[in-house]
């Protein structure tokens, strides 16, 4: 599915690293960043999480919340979060429902090595659930910066 800016993102329902469950409807009411990633502790992955920690306070500032999406189960959620400090909710897809709903699983191409996995790619929402901004192919450095500065514009 290929999820336009203005439209409504597709709803949910995943376990966070608690196994509490978040769906779309409980996000309503304040804006959220939705970012998914391919795997906890992997180096890009890392650089990413520890990003949206150092910044965390200013998308707090904004009553922005962030979860990071990824195919991990609870257990290695934990200990992701606990060996980076991660203040955010880290959500569980193991069955890529959530991440083929929004079209970020798909063909990549490592070294000219093909495959398929999860397309680093991020999804500002507002507070009704209507897709705000979309990055797709993202490089995980500076990325987060990027949200932000998108996300003061609103």
């Amino acid at each position: 599915m290929n999820i336009k800016e203005g439209e409504k993102v597709p709803d949910f329902s995943l376990v966070d690293q608690n196994e509490k469950i978040v769906t779309l409807e409980s996000l309503k009411g304040k804006p959220a960043v939705l970012y998914f990633y391919p795997k906890d502790e992997t180096p890009g992955c890392t650089v990413e999480a520890c990003e949206f920690r150092d910044i965390y306070d200013e998308f707090s500032k904004m009553n922005c919340e962030i979860y990071g999406i990824s195919p991990d189960g609870p257990n290695s959620h934990n200990k992701f979060i606990s060996n980076h400090s991660l203040p955010f909710k880290l959500l569980c897809d193991p069955d890529k429902k959530m991440i083929k709903d929004f079209g970020v699983w798909g063909e990549k191409n490592m070294y000219g090595k093909i495959s398929y996995g999860i397309i680093r790619s991020t999804f500002l929402i507002d507070e009704n659930g209507t897709l705000i901004k979309k990055w797709t192919n993202v490089r995980a450095k500076g990325h987060a910066e990027k949200v932000q500065s998108e996300l003061e514009k609103i």
